[in-house]
Order: structure tokens, then C-alpha cells, then sequence
């Protein structure tokens, strides 16, 4: 049953509410748009008499948006995305050799791009279009061909490549050490139980990683205190500022070491639960893009696993 048009304002009233909701005042959303303040007004109550609903109220010389309204925003955000999205799919030319592939922010910019050049060279006929996801989504809604996942390979009515287990070591900046290493010599790694003194990183995305590397040491797992992070990324820029110790995988870890900004707080990583996929919709296991991405991505992993660490 179609939806009745006073329920389906113009994308141009959409864009001036999400933009307002943005940078909060009507002369920044006109700056934006190249429209002048008046037409932003006008805009904006054409919208709230179509709604037939109040989505402002003032305070002082100030309009700001209801808890409502910003919630109708947000969601007009993401349509107006996807809009935009299927607009550039529809204008690509249809030669079944685009991919476009969700990817995890850490593990995609720093395991998978620097590895992408070699596929592209390899594969001159397919695009890898990118975007970065933290959490699960609908692929039929979003248009997402694949996706790079960790956890387990169990996403609904799909099919999923194992690409590794994560495994993880304790680093830390050298200067935070200090007396924790005092007297030793400097080849001697920490006693785990020890490390329990210093401030611990974790990553709300493996928020069993700490107890668990507690655990594989035989240690009775302290109670654990620190900061939390919704990244690698942001766990790596806290070690390197000397805020804590992270358990980073070794993808991350190594080029750390090596470099000598962090240094190991463990002779060996620890695998922990979980692992990365690449995963994609049963409806597209015969994707020619797709399947040329995965053969190549499972080259990659089998190669990498048997290189000498």
C-alpha cells in the first residue's frame, strides 16, 4: 500500500532539516546549501506544515530542534544517503565489474588496502568501492555486495571465507614502563601478573580479550580497570601517548614493534576467540567481482599463514 504524500516531504526540505540539525543555526544551513536564510525558514515550515507536526521550539533568538525532530533528521540522513548511493549505481556502467565492500576501519585501512594494489593489478576490470561498518547491517537495504566481519560466520542467509584467527599481544610505550622493568635485564619480558599494575586499553568490541589473556597466563584475572575504545585505531594512538597497555593484534602490533614506538609486553601472542571473515549474500555467491575479490583474498591468507613470524 503506497504511502500518502503527506508522509513523503521534498528531498529539498530533508536536506535543509538534516543540514540544520548538523550545524544548528538556519545562516550556517544557508551557507551550506547556497540558500539564503529566508528560504531555509520557508523550507523549514513548509516542513512542519506538511508533517502537520511541531519540530521546533525557541529559545532565546534561537530555533532548536525537538528530541524528536532530530531523531526524523537523522533518519532522513541516512534515506537521503542511500538515495545519493543508488543515484551513483545507476549512472555506473553495468559491466558486473564493481564490488562494493563494507570493511572494518582498522583491519580495512591498515591489513587490506596496502594489499589492495596487487589485486587491482591483477583484476583491471573490477572496482572496489569501500566503506567502513562497525556494526552488523542489512545488505539488500544498503547495497553492500561483501562485507569483512569479525566475530563468528554467523550472519543470516549468508555465505562466509575464513580469513584468519585474531591473535594478540600486550604492547606498550617504552616510557611507561619504567619501574615495572627496573633491575631486569632488557631482554626480560614482564611476569603477566605484573601487568595488571599498569593501566589497561580495551575495545569494547572484545570486552572478554583482557580476562581471557589473563587466563591463558594462569593468572587470576584482576580486577580490570582502564579506558575504553571503540577502535584499534584510537587503542593504538593511547598506547603510543603512553596511556595504558592495548592487546593489539599482530597485524598491528608488529609494525609498532619493529618500529620501535611500542614494545612487547609478552614473549608470544595469545589467540583469542573470534576471527575475520569476508561474508556476502547467498544471492551473490556467483557474482563475478565477488568471486574474483574472495579467490584472490583466500590466496592472500593462505600465503601470509605460512610466512615465518
Amino acid at each position: 500500500m503506497p504511502l500518502p504524500r503527506a508522509h513523503i516531504p521534498s528531498t529539498a526540505a530533508l536536506r535543509v532539516l538534516e543540514t540544520f540539525d548538523r550545524l544548528g543555526t538556519t545562516i550556517a544551513t544557508g551557507d551550506a546549501l547556497g540558500l539564503t536564510q529566508s528560504a531555509v525558514s520557508r523550507q523549514l515550515k513548509t516542513l512542519e506544515e506538511q508533517l502537520g507536526v511541531a519540530l521546533f521550539h525557541r529559545e532565546g533568538r534561537h530555533l532548536v530542534l525537538s528530541a524528536a525532530a532530530q531523531a526524523y533528521a537523522a533518519e532522513a540522513r541516512e534515506a537521503l544517503a542511500r538515495l545519493t548511493q543508488a543515484g551513483m549505481r545507476l549512472r555506473a556502467p553495468v559491466d558486473h565489474g564493481r564490488l562494493n565492500l563494507a570493511i572494518l576501519p582498522t583491519f580495512g585501512m591498515r591489513w587490506l588496502v596496502p594489499r589492495l594494489p596487487e589485486f587491482a593489478r591483477a583484476h583491471p576490470e573490477v572496482t572496489i568501492n569501500l566503506s567502513t561498518r562497525l556494526q552488523k547491517f542489512n545488505f539488500a537495504s544498503e547495497g553492500i555486495d561483501a562485507a569483512i566481519h569479525f566475530g563468528d560466520a554467523d550472519w543470516p542467509e549468508t555465505q562466509a571465507l575464513r580469513l584468519m584467527q585474531e591473535q594478540v599481544l600486550p604492547v606498550a610505550a617504552p616510557d611507561l614502563l619504567g619501574n615495572l622493568l627496573a633491575g631486569q635485564p632488557n631482554d626480560r619480558m614482564p611476569e603477566p601478573a605484573a601487568l595488571a599494575q599498569l593501566p589497561l586499553l580495551h575495545i569494547d568490541t572484545r570486552p572478554e580479550a583482557w580476562p581471557t589473556w589473563f587466563a591463558r597466563h594462569d593468572v587470576a584475572a584482576p580486577r580490570l580497570t582502564g579506558t575504553v575504545h571503540d577502535q584499534f585505531s584510537t587503542i593504538i594512538q593511547a598506547a603510543l601517548h603512553g596511556l595504558g597497555v592495548a592487546l593489539l593484534p599482530l597485524y598491528l602490533a608488529e609494525p609498532e614493534i619493529a618500529a620501535g614506538r611500542l614494545v612487547a609486553l609478552a614473549p608470544h601472542p595469545v589467540e583469542l576467540p573470534g576471527a575475520y571473515y569476508l561474508v556476502w549474500p547467498e544471492a551473490r555467491a556467483t557474482d563475478p567481482a565477488l568471486r574474483a575479490f574472495r579467490d584472490w583474498l583466500a590466496a592472500v591468507v593462505d600465503e601470509e599463514d605460512m610466512l615465518p613470524r
